[in-house]
């Protein structure tokens, strides 16, 4: 059914829960396999560097995804974390389309609403461009 899975994060609430499903769903299949991408914005990279000075930033980006990798593990989910640059939207489709994967699992909200308020979200984009189904969580 859903063996190669793509689970877009970006270390929120949201985005948690849709690693929790997207491993619910590679229980279901044996040998299932989730590529975990983390899209970096070059946008917001900066300020991240700025808002936590002295902390290497693949460090931080690491422990946003520590609960879901801690997750995958327990339940025994073949994984690959894989980081990515540029716009999230655009750059999610992207890979999911040239991969071809079975389903692509994304969180229903990120971590800055109000920019999803104004431009559209993320979650949103992806659905609509992705050439594989989409489970969007909320």
């Amino acid at each position: 059914m859903f063996r190669k899975i793509l689970l877009a994060t970006d270390g929120s609430e949201h985005a948690l829960r849709a690693g929790e499903k997207a491993i619910a769903l590679a229980n279901c299949q044996d040998g299932s396999k989730i590529d975990i991408v983390y899209v970096i914005d070059g946008k917001h990279s900066k300020e991240d560097v700025l808002h936590h000075w002295g902390m290497d930033a693949s460090d931080k980006r690491r422990q946003k995804l520590q609960m879901i990798e801690q997750k995958a593990k327990h339940d025994g989910i073949q994984y690959e974390i894989i980081f990515l640059h540029g716009e999230p939207g655009p750059t999610i489709v992207e890979y999911a389309n040239k991969h071809e994967f079975d389903a692509l699992v994304i969180g229903s909200r990120g971590l800055n609403a109000f920019q999803e308020m104004v431009l559209g979200s993320v979650s949103h984009k992806v659905a609509k461009r992705a050439k594989c189904p989409v489970m969007i969580v909320k």
